[in-house]
């Protein structure tokens, strides 16, 4: 019911912006050239806009099935559908925990050797607190392995 009314709504409003074009095109013949032009400029852009609502609103547009019933909006899949709409948002979750968990590990496992060459080097810790020292450290341990 509420799609025939929108139909004869919008025709109305066509119907109506037709009668206001023709009012306004009697006298067109009388303006001014850059006047007359301006307004083609503004009837082409109003054209433009109208054919950009219609574009949307039959977007929303979806048939469905053999029966030829017509739906306006998101058509609904269920809770399979809804399911299924959800593994990316899952997998997305499930990666980012990953990362993090990875991440930790790697910052760890970095840590972790920093302590071990303070415990076992004869060095003060003075030393360990130059930047480049940690690039020394880590040089050190690529050429021993």
């Amino acid at each position: 019911m509420t799609n025939s009314y929108q139909y004869q709504n919008q025709l109305a409003q066509d119907r109506l912006g037709f009668r206001i074009t023709a009012r306004l095109s009697d006298a067109t013949d009388s303006l001014p050239q850059d006047i007359s032009e301006r307004l083609r400029a503004a009837r082409v852009q109003a054209v433009g806009q109208r054919k950009l609502a219609l574009k949307y609103a039959v977007t929303g547009l979806a048939v469905s099935g053999g029966a030829g019933s017509v739906t306006l909006g998101q058509a609904h899949f269920g809770w399979w559908g809804r399911l299924a709409a959800a593994i990316p948002l899952l997998a997305l979750v499930v990666g980012l925990i990953a990362i993090n968990v990875i991440q930790d590990d790697n910052r760890a496992r970095e840590l972790a050797d920093i302590d071990a060459a303070l415990l076992t080097d004869d060095l003060p810790p003075a030393a360990y607190a130059d930047p480049g020292f940690l690039q020394f450290l880590k040089i050190n341990a690529a050429q021993d392995q």
